[in-house]
């Protein structure tokens, strides 16, 4: 987590940089919040429909499915911290669960679309004998052994996490408090860590899975063969769109920490693209059920009928509802005969 690189780190240079209180588009506090409570109304509702039809209408058979519901849930997780995101924290315990549950998020996610990814080259490029090796039972074992992952590489961020209180500025800032001794260390274990999981590792496994899968694809004489490779290119162009730009930014990071650059000028614009690399990374929590579930064949077929079943219910409840009224409107306004013989 990035935020305001320029008051969260101080970087070992000749040149002092005096940045001053930031008036940028990102910075301004009407506009920062609404961006974000607009991702994550989106992602909520996203992820949340996607979940449910998972888990109510969709039978978890096979690691593709396993797979799927990880992603949804650290889509999920990642959506729900975003409220925290539109305030920077106003204290020390939202501060550590913002960048608890975005670690948690940005890991847990990278790894999941990237076992998707090998999930689907060995379903389509070695299917027959990938056969015992996507099964359900190594999908959960898979899938937790991400989230332990996770979680371990995204401990050391949130104890070092604190809010630090910008008197000038009369705003605080939630950054993480390296100890002085180490301070680098953990800055570039943190920013390397960060881009080997997102750039060096993640994105060439993506790009040789799909590479692959596009090879065999084109080979073969299949109808559905456009549709698949229009939603391989989308998955590949939407992780590229939203997490490249962030990790290529956490790169020059480093290299500013390792004063390769080290001017003005380029601490400016770093951390400028910072702030609009960081909504870009976040809105991908959105656009996951788009991509993975809506565009799938299997959950665009569970939804219609979860709707149509949804509709069919409403209209003959209305219609239950309207009958009965009928029936007690004509009940009131018959006669009562045993009064008429009585008088």
């Amino acid at each position: 987590m990035n935020i305001s690189e320029n008051e969260m780190y101080d970087y070992s240079s000749d040149i002092v940089c005096d940045e001053g209180c930031s008036a940028e588009f990102l910075d301004s506090s009407t506009i920062l919040p609404v961006l974000y409570y607009s991702l994550f109304c989106l992602g909520l509702l996203g992820n949340a429909t996607v979940l449910w039809i998972l888990l109510q209408h969709i039978k978890l058979r096979t690691m593709t499915d396993v797979c799927l519901l990880n992603l949804v849930l650290s889509d999920l997780i990642l959506a729900a911290s975003l409220p925290l995101w539109a305030y920077n924290s106003e204290n020390l315990v939202s501060c550590k669960l913002m960048t608890g549950v975005y670690q948690l998020g940005f890991y847990s996610g990278t790894f999941f679309v990237t076992l998707m990814s090998v999930d689907r080259y060995l379903a389509i490029v070695h299917a027959v004998a990938a056969m015992r090796a996507r099964t359900l039972r190594y999908g959960i074992t898979a899938s937790t052994i991400i989230w332990v992952m996770s979680v371990i590489v995204g401990i050391p961020q949130v104890i070092f996490a604190t809010l630090e209180i910008d008197e000038l500025c009369n705003t605080s800032y939630c950054q993480p408090l390296y100890p002085d001794e180490r301070q680098q260390f953990w800055k570039l274990l943190r920013n390397f860590s960060e881009n080997t999981v997102g750039l060096f590792v993640c994105l060439p496994i993506m790009i040789f899975c799909y590479v692959k899968i596009l090879i065999v694809l084109s080979k073969t004489r299949n109808s559905k063969k456009a549709k698949a490779v229009k939603l391989i290119f989308t998955i590949v162009c939407v992780f590229v769109v939203c997490w490249v730009p962030y990790n290529v930014t956490v790169f020059l990071q480093t290299l500013e920490e390792l004063e390769i650059l080290n001017t003005c000028k380029a601490s400016q614009l770093i951390n400028s693209a910072m702030g609009f690399a960081e909504i870009i990374a976040l809105s991908h929590c959105c656009l996951n059920p788009v991509i993975y579930a809506f565009v799938g064949e299997k959950f665009r077929k569970s939804l219609v009928k979860v709707l149509s079943r949804s509709l069919c219910w409403r209209q003959q409840r209305q219609a239950t509802v309207s009958s009965k009224d009928t029936t007690d409107r004509d009940t009131s306004n018959t006669p009562l005969k045993s009064d008429n013989r009585d008088s």
